[in-house]
């Protein structure tokens, strides 16, 4: 269920996730007591500032960024984003599918360009095109870090035929789970996933959910449930292991991942692991 490898990321990976808070100090702290994520801030003229969480340090590995929430009126929510080649050329791709653009984009410095866009259900997700080598979450997959990305949806079949268009995705049904899952591919690497948006109750939007990897599932649940999350589905044990969804005591969504060893010894030679 892991999606960075070593060598880098290829266009249509999940390569970053990012929070919107309205509450910095409380994101952080939560965060840091559950994943023990330091952080440092990042100024930005478009943007202004921009939190970079990492770990081992302020000075470590980047694994996630958080930016404020934009006004009260939205909520708090992780973005996944996925790596391609031109932001252009994607819009363009996510228009015709029938999705649409929710921002223009927007140069980051020297770093790259990025866009917020949104599936034809309403399911929003980012886009990131590279200059250098930043920012994108770094090193192989491991405990802490962001390991997947998980589309809730209405309807799947159109979700397949739309993200196979956007980013290249082949799919790969799974009847191991109930209801079905999706796995998308990239070649042989499963980088994504989809489940029916009725797992989190009907009423529930499409939306996607990034996911972060942790030792112990239950452990890490409860302490987050501790420190105010909601638990959103609780741990239960998947093909690719043990995992949950939460939401974070400011009602930001996401999920953990504690692999299974089949898993986890697969995703530790330099390629995403895969879900079968």
């Amino acid at each position: 269920m892991s999606v960075r490898p070593a060598t880098g990321y290829s266009a249509g990976m999940p390569c970053w996730a990012d929070l919107a808070s309205p509450d910095f100090a409380a994101s952080k702290a939560f965060y840091r007591d559950v994943f023990g994520w330091d952080s440092y801030t990042l100024t930005l003229d478009r943007l202004g500032d921009y939190e970079i969480f990492t770990i081992e340090g302020p000075d470590g590995p980047r694994v996630a960024g958080m930016q404020p929430l934009p006004d009260d009126t939205e909520e708090p929510s992780w973005t996944s984003f996925f790596m391609v080649e031109d932001v252009d050329a994607t819009a363009r791709a996510v228009r015709a599918g029938g999705g649409q653009d929710l921002a223009d984009p927007v140069e980051v410095g020297q770093l790259g360009r990025m866009s917020f866009l949104a599936d034809p259900e309403g399911a929003d997700f980012g886009v990131w095109q590279r200059y250098g080598s930043e920012p994108s979450a770094e090193g192989p997959i491991e405990p802490r870090t962001m390991c997947w990305a998980e589309l809730a949806s209405h309807d799947p079949g159109a979700a397949r035929r739309f993200y196979g268009e956007v980013f290249g995705w082949s799919e790969v049904a799974r009847d191991d789970s109930d209801p079905a899952h999706t796995d998308w591919r990239i070649g042989d690497s499963a980088v994504a996933g989809m489940v029916d948006s009725d797992e989190y109750g009907p009423a529930e939007p499409p939306h996607w959910v990034p996911y972060f990897e942790v030792d112990d599932c239950d452990a890490a649940t409860g302490l987050a449930a501790d420190l105010g999350a909601g638990i959103r589905i609780p741990p239960s044990d998947v093909l690719p292991g043990r995992h949950a969804v939460i939401a974070d005591p400011t009602g930001a969504e996401l999920g953990l991942l504690a692999p299974s060893s089949r898993a986890r010894s697969r995703g530790r030679g330099g390629r995403g692991r895969g879900l079968l």
